[in-house]
């Protein structure tokens, strides 16, 4: 099995929960407040991790206790964190996040030492990257940064997963050092210049994209699943319906599982439906890295999703 490495944000979460978010200018009583480890890398790392995934992680923290706890997490989920360095000027990065009584969530992010990493940190990291397995990153980072580590992944050949979140408009050169671009439908239609509302939507969108030089693209659709598109067509893979307690988390849970499962020489859409399963469990649970889920759960989840199958002995 090839090691992920994971370049990417690591944020101390501050969680409201809350029968609905505030209007502007309102003010709300909340039920509940938590510190969670949490950002998108971390997230995507301790996902992978979490799976049996042989995991690198890459980023920067504050010297500060949110950045000692969250290297202590990231250690503690067997994540490697030899590569985690520690900003001196700058605070470990923060989320605030309000998650209301149907479970969807507004996040605010204040990046801090996460965007302190730049090119030359890339350079000095290439042999890092160019053993690795595949490599994972999102947008929660200095673009240029992710823009030079992707460069040296394509250049050594090493697949690149892209999250592209937050949305922001991307050059044409980054999508083309892209292996697997993975938007929601949002931010697929932020991507593309176009409003996504349907499935043919995410469609569209997505062969736009792949004009611009992405080899694949997996469209997150929530509880409807995924929809892989690439140049031998398109594939809608279903979801799993369940409960959602909050959404933290559940794409950077699929993003993680698909690498984990790619890794291991999964078929696309094989990879795809197995991450559509870790992202339901991670719905399911409240909070980022509380609720991702590990191999045991997911096999019996995909077990049980057998069984209730028309059909099924």
């Amino acid at each position: 099995m090839l090691s992920i490495v994971v370049i990417g944000s690591l944020n101390m979460d501050m969680v409201v929960r809350t029968k609905r978010a505030p209007e502007a200018g309102e003010t709300l009583f909340g039920q509940e407040f938590a510190l969670s480890p949490g950002g998108k890398g971390a997230n995507q790392a301790v996902a992978a991790a979490r799976l049996g995934a042989e995991v690198t992680m890459i980023g920067r923290v504050g010297r500060d206790s949110f950045g000692s706890g969250l290297l202590e997490v990231m250690s503690q989920e067997q994540v490697h964190t030899g590569y985690i360095t520690q900003s001196e000027s700058q605070a470990t990065g923060v989320a605030s996040i309000v998650v209301d009584g149907e479970g969807e969530n507004r996040i605010i992010v204040v990046p801090g030492a996460n965007v302190e990493m730049k090119p030359a940190d890339i350079e000095a990291l290439e042999p890092v990257i160019r053993q690795a397995g595949i490599v994972v990153m999102q947008l929660e980072t200095d673009l240029t940064m992710v823009e030079a580590a992707a460069a040296v992944a394509s250049r050594h050949g090493i697949p690149v997963i892209l999250n592209p979140a937050p949305a922001q408009p991307l050059g044409d050169e980054l999508l083309h050092h892209v292996t697997y671009l993975t938007p929601n439908e949002t931010e697929a239609g932020i991507l593309a210049g176009i409003s996504v509302e349907s499935v043919d939507d995410a469609e569209r969108a997505a062969r736009i994209l792949l004009q611009k030089g992405v080899q694949h693209i997996i469209v997150t659709l929530g509880s409807k699943g995924a929809l892989i598109v690439n140049a031998a067509g398109s594939l809608h893979v279903p979801g799993f319906p369940v409960q959602a307690v909050d959404t933290v988390a559940a794409g950077d849970s699929f993003n993680g599982a698909l690498a984990w499962q790619l890794t291991r020489g999964k078929t696309l859409d094989e990879a795809v439906r197995f991450a559509n399963a870790v992202g339901a469990l991670a719905v399911g649970k409240a909070g980022a890295i509380p609720s991702l889920p590990r191999l045991q759960e997911v096999k019996q989840f995909l077990q049980e999703a057998a069984d209730a199958e028309p059909g099924a002995q």
